[in-house]
C-alpha cells in the first residue's frame, strides 16, 4: 500500500523559513544603506543648486564676498528673477537648508554623514 503525500513536512517548512530569514537579514541592511545614500546624494544636489542660485543672485545684485544673503524663499518661485525654478528644495531626510553668507557654502541641518562623504567632489 502506497501512502499519498499531500502536505509539507515540518522539516521542509522550517528549512523554507530559514532560507527566507537568511535572505531577509542580507537584503534589509542593503535596502536601508541604499536609501540613506540616495537621500544624501539628493541633499548634496540640492545644496549645489542653492549655491548656484546664491552665486547668480550675487552677480545680479553686485554683491561682494561675505555679503549677507536673503532667505531661501527669495531664490525660488515663478517670477522672472527666479534663480531656482519650481518648488523650494527640501531635504529628503527632513532637515532644513541654511543659505549662509555669500562666501560660505549652504548647509543642511542634518549634515553630511559618512554615507554621503564620497559623493562630494
Amino acid at each position: 500500500m502506497k501512502r499519498a503525500r499531500n502536505a509539507f513536512t515540518l522539516i521542509e517548512i522550517m528549512v523554507a523559513i530559514l532560507i527566507v530569514t537568511v535572505l531577509m537579514t542580507i537584503a534589509i541592511p542593503n535596502f536601508i544603506r541604499a536609501r540613506a545614500s540616495s537621500q544624501g546624494r539628493s541633499c548634496v544636489r540640492n545644496l549645489r543648486q542653492i549655491d548656484s542660485a546664491k552665486q547668480q543672485y550675487a552677480m545680479d545684485n553686485h554683491l561682494s564676498a561675505g555679503s549677507t544673503m536673503p532667505a531661501l524663499s527669495v531664490f525660488c518661485g515663478n517670477g522672472s528673477t527666479t534663480y531656482i525654478k519650481g518648488n523650494t528644495p527640501t531635504c529628503p531626510s527632513g532637515g532644513t537648508y541654511t543659505v549662509n553668507n555669500l562666501d560660505t557654502d549652504p548647509t543642511c541641518s542634518i549634515g553630511t554623514n559618512a554615507a554621503v562623504a564620497h559623493v562630494l567632489p
